[in-house]
């Protein structure tokens, strides 16, 4: 991680009118927030704090009502500057169904880089390299209807990939997903950050996930409640708790033997970390 600030948020709002009564809702409230340049931020918070739409303004799908977002400098709101801004921020979804448009692997891949009019020879670079990184070459020539949850996903990852982008925006990219594919899938976000240097801002509701980022940040109606570092945050057991959110099963678990008196370190996050100190 360096200094360079990959994503800026300066007093971001976003409203949107209710379906039910025409009364103006507030999604986000107000937010600032800088993301540095190889950073894996964590964004957490329970459905309606506002953690998906902060995520879908980061890349310019939706625009703030109030306040600007800019990628890499670029405020959003230039339409001229949109495809620029989704090749340098690409962003992976829930559903790997919705993003998979081709019916075999490497020709979804593909479908970036040929709308970014690149020569076929340096397409065939990109699917190739992103297919490597993703752990899926061998999978280039299958339908991807045949895949597990887990690949599909691996194989939209790729598709962001091959574009090139040097931050991707997953929101909530396991949730459709058995306990194996999540595992696949979060080794895949990991490895983009550590060894490809990615920025990665991932939006998820499983605490487990989160326990390797450099920072966690907590929304809660539309504003951030809480942020720090994945011992920080989650050593606040009460507090995100009474947020309406859980803490890692390891941690929960310290949180118990601490009040039962037994005197350990509070701000364990793995099993491993947790069998040493007992």
């Amino acid at each position: 991680m360096n200094d360079e600030v990959m994503i800026r948020l300066e007093n971001v709002s976003y409203e949107y009118k209710s379906y039910v009564d025409d009364s103006i809702q507030t999604a986000v409230n107000d937010v600032s927030l800088e993301i540095k340049k190889g950073e894996f931020l964590c964004i957490l918070g329970h459905n309606g704090s506002g953690k998906s739409t902060m995520a879908k303004m980061m890349n310019g799908l939706l625009f703030p009502t109030s306040g600007q977002v800019t990628v890499m400098g670029i405020n959003t709101r230039d339409e001229d500057k949109i495809w620029d801004i989704r090749s340098k921020a690409g962003m992976v979804f829930q559903n790997p169904d919705n993003q998979i448009v081709a019916t075999i692997v490497e020709e979804d891949v593909a479908f970036g880089p040929e709308n970014l009019g690149l020569p076929p020879g340096e397409i065939r670079r990109r699917v190739d390299e992103a297919l490597e990184i993703v752990e899926m070459s061998e999978y280039k020539k299958h339908a991807p209807h045949l895949l597990s949850g887990g690949q599909k996903q691996r194989v939209a990852i790729a598709g962001i990939l091959a574009m090139n982008p040097d931050c991707i925006i997953f929101d909530e990219p396991t949730a459709m997903l058995d306990p194996n594919g999540r595992i696949e899938v979060m080794g895949t976000i990991k490895k983009l950050n550590e060894v490809e240097g990615k920025t990665i801002v991932l939006i998820t509701h499983y605490m487990e996930e989160t326990v390797d980022a450099d920072r966690i940040i907590v929304m809660n109606k539309g504003e951030i409640a809480l942020q720090g570092t994945p011992r920080e945050v989650f050593s606040q057991v009460d507090k995100v708790k009474g947020l309406g959110l859980d803490v890692p099963q390891v941690t929960e678990l310290v949180y118990e033997l601490r009040k039962e008196g037994i005197n350990i370190k509070y701000d364990v996050l793995s099993v491993e970390e947790l069998v040493d100190i007992l």
